[in-house]
C-alpha cells in the first residue's frame, strides 16, 4: 500500500525542523501570471513546506484562485493550500468550493471569515445564507471532507475590534471546531506574536501558530499594508525606514535586514514556522532566507 500522504499538521507535529512556506495571491491577467510563474521557479528551490493561494469572494476571482491553485501545483511538489472566506458566499456556494478545491485534488484550506468589501474596519454583514465566522467555515470544511484546515492568527489583534483576549479565545474555539494549525497576520513586534502564544496557551489551545512574515522594500507599501491588516509599526521600524526613505535601495536594504531579524527572534523564541507572504515575487523571500541561514541555529 502506498504511505498515506503527509499533511501540514503532520510536517508541524513532526518538529524536526521549522517549515518554511509561500503565500501567492490570484494573477488578473497573463502578464501577472508570468510574474506567478516567475515568483514560484524562483522560490520551488528553496523546497518550501507548503505554498497558499489567496481567495477572492467575487466569482471571477474565486475562478482565478482555483485556476491558480492548479497552476502552482504543476510546478511545484510543496503541499498546496487553498484560502476560503464566509465573504459575500451563501453556504452553498461555500459547498462548491470546498468541491471545487477537492476535485483538483486540494485537502490542505485556510478558513477564514475574510474582509468586508469594505475593509477591515467596516462593518462585517453575513451573507443572508451564509456564515459569520471562521469557526463555523471550519466546521463545514471538515463536515465537507478530509481537509486539513488551518485558520487566521492576530498578534496585533483583530481590526473590527483589537481585543486580544477575545482574538485569544476565538482561536481556541477555532482549534475545537477542528483547525488544525494557525498562520499570523503580517506582523513587525517579535514580542505581539510571544504574547499571542502565551494567551492561546492559557486557554489550553495547542495550534501550531506559524509566523506570518511581510517583506518590506517599499515605506508606502508597507504602511498600506500595515493599516489595511490593523498591524502595528513599532516606532523603532518606523524610524529605521524613515531615515532612509529617500534612498529606495537602502529602503531595501533595511527591510531585508528587519525581516531577518523579526524571523530570528521568533523562531528562537520557538514559532513552529515562517509564511512569507510574497506577493508573488520572489527575489525579497529569497534573499532573506538566505541570510537567515547563514544564522545558527537556521541552516536547513
Amino acid at each position: 500500500m502506498p504511505a498515506p500522504v503527509q499533511t501540514i499538521a503532520d510536517v508541524l507535529a513532526a518538529r524536526d525542523h521549522a517549515t518554511m512556506s509561500f503565500e501567492f495571491f490570484p494573477p488578473k491577467d497573463d502578464a501577472g501570471q508570468a510574474q506567478l510563474l516567475d515568483a514560484i521557479r524562483g522560490l520551488d528551490p528553496l523546497r518550501p513546506d507548503f505554498v497558499s493561494v489567496t481567495y477572492g469572494a467575487s466569482g471571477s476571482t474565486r475562478a482565478r484562485t482555483l485556476d491558480a491553485t492548479r497552476l502552482i501545483r504543476q510546478h511545484t511538489t510543496a503541499l498546496t493550500m487553498g484560502h476560503l472566506t464566509c465573504v459575500s458566499q451563501s453556504v452553498g456556494e461555500l459547498r462548491g468550493a470546498i468541491d471545487a478545491y477537492a476535485e483538483a485534488g486540494i485537502t490542505h484550506i485556510l478558513a477564514v471569515r475574510g474582509d468586508p468589501p469594505g475593509g477591515p474596519s467596516a462593518a462585517w454583514e453575513r451573507h443572508p445564507q451564509g456564515l459569520d465566522h471562521a469557526t463555523d467555515l471550519v466546521r463545514l470544511v471538515k463536515a465537507s471532507g478530509d481537509f486539513c484546515v488551518g485558520v487566521a492568527a492576530f498578534p496585533d489583534g483583530h481590526p473590527e475590534n483589537f481585543d486580544v483576549d477575545l482574538d485569544a479565545r476565538i482561536l481556541a474555539e477555532k482549534e475545537q471546531a477542528g483547525a488544525e494549525f494557525a498562520i499570523t497576520q503580517l506582523f513587525f513586534d517579535a514580542d505581539a506574536y510571544f504574547r499571542l502564544v502565551e494567551r492561546v496557551r492559557a486557554l489550553g489551545c495547542r495550534l501550531p501558530i506559524i509566523a506570518g512574515i511581510m517583506p518590506v522594500t517599499n515605506v508606502n507599501q508597507i504602511e498600506r499594508f500595515a493599516t489595511f491588516s490593523g498591524a502595528d509599526l513599532p516606532r523603532a521600524v518606523v524610524d529605521r525606514l524613515h531615515a532612509v526613505a529617500d534612498d529606495p535601495a537602502a529602503v531595501r536594504e533595511v527591510g531585508l535586514e528587519i525581516a531577518v531579524e523579526l524571523c530570528d527572534r521568533v523562531l528562537a523564541g520557538g514559532a513552529p514556522g515562517l509564511q512569507f507572504f510574497t506577493q508573488n515575487r520572489s527575489r525579497a523571500t529569497a534573499e532573506i532566507l538566505a541570510r537567515l541561514r547563514q544564522i545558527a541555529p537556521h541552516p536547513a
